[in-house]
């Protein structure tokens, strides 16, 4: 399998999931940029320029929700991607679809799922605008592969 590219921004409270997901990104050849939490994602989000940024949900200042909602309100960033990866509930799910999350990714989650969900959000914004409806890599069908916080909260099994 070719070797991705595209840079990252990954937002998480918890160093050690920023530093699992970082990892896992970097050996696929992603270049990742991390931040703590969703203010800090604001801060730098400009001058990092991502091709993808994820978040979690629950995290200090301002969470993943209303920083995913901040970044669809700038124009400088409303067609970027944008992924939770988090333990969301159902209500959470709903409610990031309504400010114009991508996709969500729940908590615990496989490293290929991660990679996967990445490579698509970084091959529409490399390949597309975000406004695709059509194809593997629009925001329903990641949407409809990424809905699973309503289940049983396991990762699938391969």
């Amino acid at each position: 399998m070719p070797r991705a590219s595209g840079r990252i921004l990954v937002v998480d409270d918890n160093k050690v999931i920023r530093q699992l997901i970082r990892v896992n990104l970097e050996l696929e050849g992603f270049e990742v940029v991390t931040a703590g939490d969703g203010a800090e994602c604001l801060e730098v989000v400009h001058q990092v320029r991502p091709d993808v940024v994820t978040l979690d949900v629950v995290m200090p200042r301002l969470d993943g929700l209303r920083t995913a909602a901040r970044l669809r309100a700038d124009p400088r960033t409303r067609d970027l991607p944008i992924a939770i990866v988090s333990a969301s509930t159902q209500y959470e799910v709903d409610a990031g679809f309504a400010v114009g999350v991508d996709a969500f990714l729940s908590k615990p989650f496989e490293p290929a799922e991660l990679i996967g969900l990445v490579r698509q959000l970084a091959e529409r914004e490399v390949g597309g605008t975000a406004g695709d409806a059509s194809g593997a890599g629009s925001p329903a069908s990641l949407s409809r592969v990424r809905r699973r916080t309503g289940e049983s909260g396991t990762p699938a099994q391969a």
